[in-house]
């Protein structure tokens, strides 16, 4: 019998805009995707994987290596063993199929990384009544790398807002920011000198904007770490939030203390 139900909000997009015009390659990182969701499987917990089309999400090449698993190849295979053949990674849903089924089935939500979030759930309107239901509930929250970023979904005018930072326009960005649930909160995210090498090697372009300076516009309190690519997870609340791919085991170990804790205080309120 299981603990609960998480769910796990993943990403369909391939393509990323970047600036002067056109497209990088793009998609969701591996590990970031099933480190957690394995985790969450060895402690008792069922996942439901969801996206706004209800496809499987597009795994981004340069996250599809043994490095990104600290160069365990066996850990790797396992990994991409399970994202290929486990039904949890298989029997996808739409998020509007899980509002549908009742958001009080679910006990927590994490959403990992890769750019991919940055073009689809940063502006998903279904993406913005699960983050707005686990936010006035409490619910665990987990985002990790770019993850943080699906965060601007909880605002009523996300896509808005996402417009105005790729057109530059900073003051209309900033009053659409007005009254996002996670002003104040202390959180971290991929930062821009963590990206500098996939703009220079894999999108051969520079983003419109970078992660940490859209969520500060938005009222989040944003650290990161000195030394790019360190582990690094921030709680706040119930929100958890990691910095980049290596903060994966990390993030899955504090998301499912945090479902245990959430779990053991509605026990004793029952």
């Amino acid at each position: 019998m299981s603990k609960g139900k998480v769910l796990i909000v993943g990403s369909n997009a391939k393509r990323i805009e970047i600036q002067g015009g056109g497209t990088g390659p793009t998609g969701q990182y591996l590990n970031e995707t099933v480190v957690p969701a394995m985790a969450l499987i060895d402690a008792g917990y069922k996942i439901v994987l969801a996206t706004p089309n209800g496809t499987k999400p597009f795994i981004d090449p340069v996250s599809d290596v043994a490095q990104h698993f600290d160069g365990d190849d066996a850990a790797y295979r396992r990994g991409r063993a399970f994202f290929d053949n486990d039904p949890a990674m298989i029997n996808v849903r739409t998020i509007r199929s899980v509002i549908d089924e009742g958001l009080d089935n679910y006990a927590g939500v994490f959403a990992p990384g890769g750019q991919a979030p940055v073009v689809d759930l940063m502006q998903d309107a279904d993406l913005g009544v699960v983050l707005r239901h686990f936010h006035e509930r409490r619910k665990p929250t987990a985002l990790l790398c770019h993850g943080p970023i699906v965060s601007v979904a909880a605002l009523p005018r996300a896509k808005e807002y996402r417009a105005a930072l790729i057109a530059g326009d900073l003051p209309k960005a900033s009053d659409l920011a007005k009254g996002w649930q996670y002003a104040g909160y202390k959180m971290t995210v991929y930062s821009a000198s963590e990206e500098k090498p996939i703009e220079e090697n894999v999108l051969h372009g520079k983003l419109y904007f970078n992660m940490p300076d859209a969520l500060r516009r938005l009222g989040a309190d944003v650290t990161t770490t000195p030394i790019d690519f360190s582990p690094y997870v921030v709680e706040d609340r119930e929100l958890i939030t990691g910095q980049n791919p290596r903060s994966d085991h990390p993030i899955a170990a504090k998301l499912v203390a945090a479902l245990d804790r959430y779990l053991n205080i509605n026990r004793a309120v029952a």
